[in-house]
């Protein structure tokens, strides 16, 4: 049987190894194929005949964005593995005691936070009446809340916020990210050319309020983790120092299917998948 770059096929006997993406077009003797529950394998073909299958059947979220990695640091780890590693480290998973203490409290502590000082009523309020110095205390506040925005990057963006000008277009463009009825990609763009302005463009600061507020849907992107979880999962989220769209699309499908297939351990929201992707990176 002939093999061609691209084709989606099972092993005859390893029901475990799941869906595969042949990678590069079969010699007649052997096939070079990535196996979503494996990693990548040579086959011997006299030896197995992968099976072709189609349709969708043929459909993967991994094998459909797909990305191998050379580096060390990128090496794949198939999603089992990963989820023993983590429960390595949180045996009692996202609901243990440790789990809360260490990844979840502080998080669910600053969410509550945002929502009592961002919501949408408050903001839109503070909006109508001009108090965008507040706006940009109580979402100084928000960030100061957590670790999860380096230092340097905090204060970049305060110090970006001195200005009165500045101060009306981040709020303006902060509501409008939150809250605004367009969608997401206008809102995320707008957002993220008020921080270029301010000198402010930072993946932390750009991704943080959506998820602080909204971690039900949104994702923080911490980039060097967000990139090795990726690397580790097979999966390409297009990644780009300059904050950009696609980017940010790409880590939300990406969260999109952890969240789903880490579905046996619960996860509640976002933020027990980003402490997933946290845990599972080299350190």
């Amino acid at each position: 049987m002939e093999y061609r770059k691209g084709d989606r096929v099972r092993h005859p006997s390893k029901d475990d190894w799941g869906l595969g993406e042949v990678l590069a077009n079969s010699n007649g003797d052997t096939v070079k194929i990535f196996f979503v529950g494996a990693g990548e394998r040579t086959i011997a073909l006299k030896y197995a005949q992968p099976i072709k299958v189609s349709g969708d059947a043929a459909v993967h979220p991994v094998l459909d964005n797909l990305k191998i990695s050379n580096s060390a640091s990128g090496k794949y780890q198939s999603l089992l593995q990963s989820t023993k590693f983590f429960l390595d480290q949180f045996p009692e998973g996202f609901y243990g005691q440790r789990f809360n203490d260490e990844e979840r409290e502080y998080k669910d502590k600053a969410h509550a936070l945002a929502l009592d000082l961002l919501g949408k009523e408050i903001f839109n309020y503070l909006l109508e009446n001009n108090e965008y110095r507040e706006i940009v205390r109580r979402a100084l506040k928000v960030v100061g809340a957590t670790n999860l925005i380096f230092p340097n990057e905090k204060m970049s963006l305060k110090d970006g916020l001195f200005a009165e000008a500045a101060q009306k277009s981040f709020a303006f463009a902060l509501y409008g990210l939150l809250f605004g009825e367009e969608e997401l990609r206008p809102r995320f763009e707008a957002f993220a050319k008020v921080l270029n302005d301010i000198d402010a463009a930072k993946w932390t600061t750009a991704s943080y309020f959506l998820f602080i507020l909204e971690p039900g849907r949104y994702m923080f992107v911490k980039p060097t983790v967000t990139q090795y979880a990726s690397e580790r999962c097979g999966f390409e989220i297009n990644y780009k120092p300059q904050i950009n769209w696609l980017t940010y699309q790409s880590v939300l499908q990406f969260s999109n299917y952890l969240f789903s297939e880490l579905s046996e351990l619960k996860p509640r929201d976002m933020i027990d998948v980003q402490s997933f992707m946290w845990c599972i990176v080299p350190r």
